[in-house]
């Protein structure tokens, strides 16, 4: 028979989350919040090595689960792979905002969102590869050096894209947070036409490019 109070991994979200909204903190120590919360520390290993990984893997669960939502309405030919991509921004960007005050306090500053966010960006990857570039209408018009564009670089410049849409959410206080949506919709391509740009085609120069106009006016 099971316990009434089985710690599960989704458990220990509950409780950490709640933890850091009422705190405004992280929890001194691992076995301090599983005494406070009545479970063995063990228990809490059995799932997470840190609170640092339970922060990565939140932010890794909202895009899985937008992902999977997503997958209903993209699972049809007449769909292209930019309308895809959107369909699952669109539903990550809701399920943030749904969570916005615990996702504000784990993406802190940029550099602790950089460290936070690198899980993230590894299923980010594995999703822009499910993705046919050859199909995207911007690569269609790009010069033969876009064309012929590493699929590593792509994914790059698709994931720094992401970022900048999260650091613009963060500071969006529009209505329903509506003008996120407009900046992903009218940004997506932003990647791709950067990369059409002669001085621009060396990956980390258009890095620098990118956070410097996104971030220029903080």
């Amino acid at each position: 028979m099971e316990k009434e109070n089985q710690i599960t991994e989704e458990k220990i979200f509950e409780l950490y989350g709640d933890y850091i909204l009422n705190h405004g903190e992280r929890p001194k120590n691992i076995y301090r919040f599983t005494k406070d919360n009545q479970f063995e520390e063990k228990e809490f290993y059995d799932y997470f090595a840190s609170f640092e990984q339970i922060e990565k893997q939140m932010l890794v669960n909202l895009f899985v689960k937008s992902v999977e939502l997503a997958a209903e309405v993209n699972d049809t030919d007449v769909i292209t792979p930019k309308e895809k991509l959107l369909n699952v921004y669109y539903i990550f960007f809701e399920n943030l905002t749904m969570n916005r005050s615990l996702v504000l306090m784990i993406l802190g500053n940029k550099m602790q969102a950089a460290k936070i966010s690198n899980q993230l960006k590894e299923v980010h990857r594995e999703y822009i590869r499910t993705l046919d570039f050859n199909d995207w209408e911007i690569i269609e018009k790009a010069k033969e050096n876009i064309k012929n564009a590493h699929q590593k670089a792509r994914e790059e410049a698709l994931w720094l894209h992401l970022v900048s849409a999260i650091e613009f959410w963060k500071k969006d206080s529009s209505p329903a947070f509506e003008k996120t949506d407009i900046y992903i919709e009218k940004t997506i391509d932003t990647g791709f036409e950067l990369m059409d740009n002669e001085p621009l085609r060396k990956l980390a120069d258009f890095g620098k490019f990118l956070f410097k106009e996104t971030f220029k006016k903080n």
